[in-house]
């Protein structure tokens, strides 16, 4: 899903946007404050929201992260064995 295109700094709740429309959005602003045109006051809300957009894609790949270790954790009800190959095979 791409973020809608807007002139100010769209003001969807982060929280309701996934790693990469949030990505996608924040990649957005860096270009337009690399490119230099904006106002001051632009600027800064381009940043704010940047930081925001930031916090929300932090926050989704620790949740993945936590799967993943959650996943990957060895178990008591099924250990982790190593694999043996078929010496005949």
């Amino acid at each position: 899903m791409k973020p809608p295109s807007c002139d100010l700094p769209c003001r969807v709740n982060t929280e309701q946007l996934n790693f990469e429309t949030a990505l996608e959005e924040l990649e957005t602003l860096v270009e337009q404050l690399e490119r230099g045109e904006l106002t001051l006051e632009q600027s800064l809300e381009r940043f704010e929201r940047g930081v925001q957009l930031t916090r929300r894609c932090q926050q989704a790949l620790q949740q993945a992260e936590q799967r993943v270790m959650a996943l990957t954790q060895p178990s008591a009800e099924a250990p982790l064995t190593p694999f043996e190959s078929d010496p005949a095979g």
